[in-house]
């Protein structure tokens, strides 16, 4: 909106094409930003027939600063922290570039110490994924371009590599780990790809549009993370009194159900399509967790610990 703001300040009439042009973004976007400009900032934005653009009717020496609260800027602050698992990649410069632009519209005078809050809060992973920024940044514009790829990809476990020709649909960022959901033509189906595996990138010159069936909300809406399958499984889990606490704080899944119980302990009651990452993640919790249901997955978790023993 300041970029809107400074074209009109200059009598050159822009209208909602031009600006979408420079801008970059569709005139959708613009329109709806004349609208907030007019409509909520009260600047005196006009239509003029005659030049087909848009000018400011009246002075405007400045554009409104805005009203934010002191926890509203504590939450900035906080974003800016939380980019650091973007640095290098492509969102990197279009969210700092919002953030600056939030930080510019703000007063001169603050009675909040900025420094102070960068001091006292950071944000630490445990397993910062390994991710070949090239690769990544191709695999990002491909996928909002929606141009059709070659990888060269490894899969979990084997050490020879493939081809692979897909079309990219969606890059997620879930529990801290990149994935690619894309259609796979050799296979006809949709299939997840770990950036980090992936070798090599090459584009065919070939476009193609989204299937409309495609929704990722749908497709891991019964997974424990990103691995979705036609099954239905009731899982039913029960901490200890050691371990309650900490599953009460989160909360794990869209479909969990808890349930205090007298020892202190809660169980927790799960809809899934897949057991793959529940057992895993069952097997972090050690002995402060027992698998009530499905049979299928106690056996599972109890062959897994077995193996760990053996290994010995």
């Amino acid at each position: 909106m300041l970029r809107i703001h400074h074209s009109l300040q200059t009598n050159s009439f822009p209208n909602a094409t031009t600006l979408a042009r420079d801008l970059e973004v569709s005139t959708k976007s613009i329109q709806r930003d004349l609208d907030f400009m007019r409509d909520r900032l009260a600047l005196p934005i006009e239509y003029h027939p005659q030049k087909f653009g848009y000018h400011y009717t009246g002075e405007v020496t400045a554009f409104p600063t805005m009203h934010i609260t002191e926890g509203e800027l504590v939450a900035l602050v906080i974003a800016e922290k939380a980019l650091q698992q973007y640095r290098g990649t492509q969102f990197e410069k279009p969210l700092l570039s919002a953030i600056r632009k939030i930080e510019q519209s703000l007063p001169d005078t603050i009675s909040l110490n900025l420094s102070d809050i960068e001091k006292t809060i950071s944000f630490r992973t445990s397993a910062e994924p390994i991710l070949d920024l090239k690769t990544f940044d191709a695999l990002a514009k491909a996928t909002a371009q929606h141009k059709q790829l070659e990888l060269c990809y490894r899969k979990p476990g084997s050490k020879q590599t493939e081809f692979r020709l897909v079309d990219p649909y969606h890059l997620a960022n879930i529990n801290g780990e990149w994935y690619l959901f894309a259609f796979d033509h050799d296979r006809k189906d949709i299939r997840t790809f770990v950036p980090a595996r992936v070798q090599s990138v090459r584009q065919t010159g070939k476009a193609f549009q989204p299937s409309q069936k495609f929704s990722l909300e749908k497709r891991l809406r019964d997974s424990f993370g990103v691995h979705s399958a036609e099954g239905e499984f009731d899982v039913v889990l029960r901490f200890n009194a050691h371990a309650a606490d900490y599953v009460r704080e989160k909360k794990w899944h869209e479909s969990q159900q808890l349930r205090a119980l007298k020892n202190g302990g809660v169980e927790m009651c799960l809809k899934l399509s897949s057991l793959q990452e529940i057992k895993r993640w069952v097997l972090s919790w050690g002995g402060d967790v027992s698998v009530i249901k499905p049979a299928e997955l106690a056996k599972q978790v109890r062959a897994a610990a077995e193996q760990i023993l053996a290994a010995r």
